[in-house]
């Protein structure tokens, strides 16, 4: 395990931590800081849309920022958090609110804050920005067709969620063959290039194990708002369901709670994304999660925050997480559905992403 990741403590189930903090304050606070704390530096967190409560996503983001108040990267008072409102279209005044607050790093959580953080980057100049899933520098490489050129002063923290992706779909397939299942299914949030990386690698899992399972998919909009949706969420994953999936994968943020609700009134399996969600939903929810696909969005923020306290920021950059990183990977709480053999399994393919053997694809088929 890497250096940066063996010293990050922070557990994947964030949820103790975030739910705490769940109120009309809009100042992080539940980092444990030390009483000693004399960092100078100031950090804004812009939420995207399904903000704080959301058991993935964002919360992972708030955590990271929490985790650099404990050790004393930055202190409890100068952190800030905004959210963004249900239909995600205060992102823009998010950005601007914290670039005109005199804060040294900001970071926004999600592809949707690139052309505002792009275009505010040049104006503050000595602010630093950090982009979950941004694309100022990473463009074609991250699937965006209007890639803009890099800026100093803004990195973007990019995943390879296709590999993991890649495992969780063979999870799922192996998981469909003991239950005598042909049919699973994947709900995506928003449709895009970002979550067509968990499609891709999700189906390309599947196949691996048995090109025979059809693979149902379902989008639950063309627009940020799509993250937020559970109730749409919920219909879209009984359907599948009803239409014969024994297992449902989500990329689709707040979204995604619904299938976890659909799963447990159907007694029907379901997969998480971004933090281990088994520990995060109610227990009559957690026995039906198989696995989920882990994106240390945390760790993310946290380097960042890190990085703008010590001085080794590197803006005009694309940082990518990855399973090598240990960035990516999936989870095995669960042990009643994710039994060894499976494990086992996935981990024989693990190696393969890690050795070359296998390049799980980064777009779906015919996209």
């Amino acid at each position: 395990m890497p250096k940066w990741l063996r010293t990050f403590a922070l557990p994947i189930a964030v949820m103790g931590i975030v739910c705490a903090a769940c109120s009309s304050s809009n100042t992080a606070g539940n980092g444990s800081p030390s009483a000693s704390c004399t960092s100078q530096i100031k950090v804004g967190l812009a939420l995207d849309v399904g903000g704080l409560g959301d058991k993935g996503f964002n919360d992972l983001a708030y955590a990271g920022m929490n985790q650099a108040i404990s050790n004393g990267i930055v202190c409890q008072g100068n952190t800030k958090y905004i959210e963004a409102n249900s239909e995600g279209s205060n992102l823009d005044q998010e950005i601007q609110s914290l670039a005109a607050g005199g804060y040294d790093v900001i970071i926004g959580t999600g592809f949707a804050f690139s052309p505002y953080v792009n275009e505010l980057a040049t104006q503050y100049p000595k602010i630093d920005f950090g982009v979950i899933d941004g694309y100022a520098t990473c463009g074609s490489a991250c699937g965006e067709t209007n890639p803009i050129s890099a800026i100093p002063n803004v990195v973007d923290l990019t995943f390879k969620e296709q590999e993991g992706s890649f495992l969780v779909g063979v999870a799922a397939a192996l998981k469909a063959k003991d239950l005598g299942c042909t049919t699973v299914g994947f709900l995506g949030g928003q449709t895009g290039p970002l979550i067509g990386k968990f499609e891709a690698g999700y189906t390309a899992g599947v196949a691996q194990i048995d090109p025979s399972i059809k693979v149902l998919v379902e989008y639950i909009g063309d627009s940020t708002k799509a993250f937020n949706d559970p109730i749409q969420g919920e219909a879209l994953s009984n359907k599948m369901y009803d239409e014969g999936a024994c297992i449902i994968y989500h990329a689709a943020g707040d979204s995604g709670n619904g299938l976890f609700k659909a799963a447990a009134a159907q007694q029907k399996i379901a997969i998480g994304v971004d933090s281990d969600q088994y520990k995060v939903v109610t227990p009559d929810e957690a026995k039906w999660i198989l696995t989920s696909m882990i994106k240390r969005v945390d760790v993310a923020t946290y380097d960042t925050i890190k990085a703008v306290a010590d001085g080794s920021f590197k803006g005009g950059t694309d940082r990518v997480f990855d399973l090598a990183s240990t960035g990516i990977s999936y989870s095995t709480s669960n042990t009643a559905l994710m039994t060894q053999d499976i494990i086992n399994t996935v981990n024989k393919y693990k190696e393969k992403i890690l050795n070359g053997d296998i390049v799980p694809p980064s777009s779906p088929k015919g996209a």
